[in-house]
C-alpha cells in the first residue's frame, strides 16, 4: 500500500539537526527535480525579500518564512514526519504509534510537497515554506515542474500494490495515476452523513484518522475493494463509486455523523 498524503502549510522548527542531504532523500529519481527548486528558492529568498514574499504569497506576518528558505542549505534537518504539523498530522500522530505501526508509516507514507516532490515520512528535511501552486520566476508552475520526473518515478514506487490518495487538488496536480496504477488508486472524501456536504477542515482530520487506523490494525488492502472492507471493518462508514472504466481511480466517500 501506498499512501499519498498533502503537506501542511505550517511547519515545525528545523531544530539542530544536521543539514538536509538531497542525496539521502527517498525517490533518488527526484534528485534533480529538487536540485532545481531548492537553487531557485535560495536564491530567490536571498534576494528581494517583497518579491520573495509576492512569489510565495506570504503575508507580511511571515516575512520571516523568506529567511528561513534562504537558509535552507544549512539549516537542522529532521524527519518529514516530525516536520508537518496541522490538522491531518495531529490526527495521523505518527508519535505516538507504536513500533510496527512506525515501520509500516516508513514504508508506505508518502508527503508531497512543492519543494521536494515527494519524501517519506523518516526522510530529514528542513523546515520552509513553499507550495505547489508557486511559480517560480526560473521554472515557473511547480506541479508542471514535477509531473515528468514524477511520471516515471511514483509508478515504480507504486509497485503492484493499493495507492490510497488523500491529496489536495494542487499536489495531485503534479501525479495522476494512469493505466493499470489508476485501477488500483482510490481516492477519498469525508461527507457530513446528515447533510451530504465535503467538509473542509474535518476532512483533514478525518484522512489523518484512516490513515492511523490502517497503519494501527496492520491492514494491508491489495487493492480499492478490500480497502472498502478494511474501512467498514474499522468502523467507518465508506460508500463506493467503481470506476466507470479501465484506467480510472476509485471514488470512496467516508460518511462522518459529527463535525470533530
Amino acid at each position: 500500500m501506498l499512501v499519498l498524503l498533502p503537506p501542511s502549510e505550517g511547519k515545525a522548527s528545523s531544530g539542530r539537526g544536521a543539514p538536509l542531504k538531497l542525496e539521502s532523500l527517498s525517490l533518488p529519481g527526484l534528485s534533480d527535480a529538487r536540485e532545481a527548486v531548492l537553487g531557485e528558492l535560495v536564491e530567490l529568498c536571498a534576494g528581494d525579500e517583497d518579491k520573495a514574499r509576492e512569489v510565495l504569497g506570504l503575508s507580511e506576518g511571515l516575512r520571516g518564512e523568506v529567511a528561513k528558505n534562504a537558509g535552507l542549505r544549512t539549516a537542522g534537518a529532521r524527519p518529514a514526519g516530525e516536520i508537518y504539523t496541522g490538522v491531518l498530522y495531529d490526527a495521523l500522530d505518527l508519535a505516538s504509534l507504536d513500533a510496527a505501526a512506525k515501520r509500516r508509516a516508513a514504508r508506505s507514507v508518502l508527503v508531497f510537497s512543492g519543494l521536494w516532490g515527494a519524501v517519506r515520512v523518516n526522510d530529514r528535511i528542513p523546515s520552509y515554506r513553499c507550495s505547489m501552486g508557486v511559480k517560480l520566476p526560473g521554472l515557473g508552475a511547480l506541479g508542471a515542474h514535477w509531473r515528468t520526473p514524477m511520471a516515471s518515478v511514483l509508478p515504480e514506487a507504486a509497485g503492484d500494490g493499493l495507492v490510497l490518495d488523500l491529496r489536495s487538488a494542487a499536489y495531485a496536480a503534479a501525479w495522476k495515476p494512469k493505466g493499470e496504477v489508476a485501477g488500483r488508486t482510490a481516492t477519498v472524501r469525508v461527507l457530513h452523513a446528515p447533510t451530504r456536504k465535503v467538509v473542509s477542515h474535518f476532512n483533514k482530520a478525518t484522512k489523518g484518522r484512516i490513515v492511523r487506523s490502517l497503519l494501527s490494525a496492520g491492514a494491508v488492502p491489495k487493492g480499492p475493494a478490500e480497502l472498502v472492507e478494511a474501512l467498514r471493518d474499522l468502523g467507518y462508514v465508506v460508500e463506493v463509486q467503481a470506476p466507470a472504466k479501465a484506467g480510472q481511480a476509485w471514488a470512496l466517500d467516508v460518511l462522518v455523523e459529527e463535525i470533530h
